[in-house]
């Protein structure tokens, strides 16, 4: 699978939080290896990115908050929310993951999996980021 893989995994159950108050990892992990073999290193970093990212929520949508100008969470589509939360999780919590790595693929997975607005919408605001983290 690969490291470029697990992210785009831990993407998606990140973006499942936007749809669901409870979550069962469990379930989110086996929907996501799609007949594909997860490797133990490849889902350690799933798990750990995602639970992350779930325990700290708040202090990430703060950072969020505190760098956009006239807008609320809600009005973010829920790819680019699930996509900013994730790199935000590996900036600022995530030492192994150097910031230039998260940023580019954050843009990565925001280019395949938003809209024609998503990949500069997110590299510009993980550069606001970046300045005040």
């Amino acid at each position: 699978m690969g490291r470029k893989k697990a992210r785009e995994n831990a993407f998606k159950c990140v973006f499942a939080l936007g749809f669901e108050n409870e979550y069962n990892l469990d379930n989110l992990l086996s929907s996501l290896s799609d007949g594909q073999d997860i490797l133990e290193d490849e889902k350690e970093y799933i798990v750990n990115t995602f639970m992350g990212t779930y325990n700290n929520l708040k202090e990430i949508d703060e950072i969020i908050l505190s760098n956009l100008k006239g807008w609320t969470i809600d009005r973010i589509s829920k790819v680019d929310l699930a996509v900013l939360r994730l790199a935000i999780y590996e900036i600022k919590y995530d030492k192994n993951v150097p910031y230039k790595v998260s940023v580019n693929e954050a843009v990565e997975i925001a280019k395949a999996y938003g809209d024609d607005k998503s990949q500069s919408f997110v590299n510009g605001l993980l550069a606001k980021v970046e300045k005040n983290v």
